[in-house]
Parts: structure tokens; C-alpha cells; sequence
């Protein structure tokens, strides 16, 4: 019984110094990244990597555009101008 209570009285203290540690660390962490985010180089990168993103993803719309014309066509046994049953999901 003595074991347990001073295991329990030392893991009680760890508890409470740890997370004044961790609290510290987090606001640490925090402020720095902060930082880093505000900075005018990381916001001019991140607008020109968004910028690329978009031309991407609408050259990759365009393909798949695109190829769903063609898709039909290249199908043993269907054709594009068959009329395709209706499909209900659930």
C-alpha cells in the first residue's frame, strides 16, 4: 500500500512539472511558428505555390475532361452514343 501511494505522490508531481514544461514548450513552439508564417518570404512562396497548385489542377480538369469523351469509344461493347441506364447510389 505505501508503494502505491508513493508511486502515485511521484507520478502526481511529474504530472504537474510536466505540464508546466509542456506548456512552456508549446507557446515556444507556437510563437515560432508564428513567426515563420508572417514572414513576407514564406507568404510571397506559399501564394506562388498556391498559384501553381491552380494552373495544375485545371490542366489535369482539362485532361480528364478530356478523356472521359474518349473513355466510351474505347470500351469493347459500348459506344458513346448508347444510351446509358440511369444509376441511383444507395
Amino acid at each position: 500500500m505505501k508503494t502505491r501511494m508513493m508511486f502515485m505522490a511521484g507520478a502526481a508531481v511529474g504530472y504537474v512539472l510536466g505540464t508546466k514544461a509542456g506548456r512552456e514548450r508549446y507557446e515556444q513552439i507556437k510563437r515560432l511558428s508564428q513567426q515563420v508564417s508572417e514572414n513576407p518570404n514564406v507568404q510571397e512562396a506559399a501564394g506562388m505555390l498556391r498559384a501553381k497548385g491552380e494552373e495544375f489542377a485545371g490542366a489535369a480538369r482539362g485532361k480528364a475532361n478530356h478523356l472521359k469523351d474518349r473513355v466510351p469509344e474505347q470500351m469493347p461493347g459500348r459506344k458513346a452514343d448508347k444510351e446509358q441506364p440511369e444509376v441511383y447510389p444507395g
